[in-house]
């Protein structure tokens, strides 16, 4: 699908949907379940902006230490039938095993982006930016609830989105 083509509620696609981040490559992956994120456009003149998703991970997840090795990532929203797995995926390290195991999900890879056979709508991203949150900034009463006084807060992730795979076009490739 072209990438300007592309609409949707974008204000609860990350909150009520939630997401599966993936990064690495289709050698050495790792993904997680995610539910903080936005859409928008950076970096250009009126009508010509790059079109992103900006992601946000805890420095404790492994996906961290890989998305911050990586300059690719992918976004994957799923059916309402699959949040079973993506409660898996949120409640395992893959850090000290297989995340997919006991999930029903398919791993694939397209011009060496990871995502899953099972996603309805899929973002391949290309990494723009990333910077750790500045908890000082951070409203107190946020602050206070997400983040622990020597906890450091959460990694934003920029990516320009280069591709958008919507439903069986998420099948077009094998692993």
């Amino acid at each position: 699908m072209n990438v300007r083509a592309f609409r949707t509620d974008i204000f609860n696609l990350f909150d009520q949907r939630w997401a599966i981040v993936t990064a690495g490559t289709p050698e050495n992956f790792n993904s997680m379940t995610i539910s903080w994120g936005s859409m928008g456009t950076i970096w250009g003149a009126p009508g010509q902006g790059k079109p992103i998703i900006t992601v946000y991970i805890n420095p404790l997840r492994y996906t961290y230490q890989i998305l911050n090795d990586s300059d690719r990532f992918t976004v994957s929203f799923f059916p309402e039938e699959r949040r079973q797995d993506l409660l898996q995926m949120g409640s395992r390290s893959g850090r000290n095993g297989d995340r997919l195991k006991g999930t029903q999900l398919t791993p694939f890879s397209e011009d060496g982006y990871v995502s899953y056979r099972e996603a309805e709508l899929t973002f391949a991203c290309r990494k723009l930016y990333q910077q750790t949150l500045d908890k000082q900034q951070i409203p107190a009463e946020i602050a206070e609830l997400f983040y622990d006084p020597d906890e450091e807060a959460h990694r934003m992730y920029i990516g320009e989105v280069v591709a958008v795979l919507e439903g069986d076009k998420n099948h077009s490739s094998q692993k």
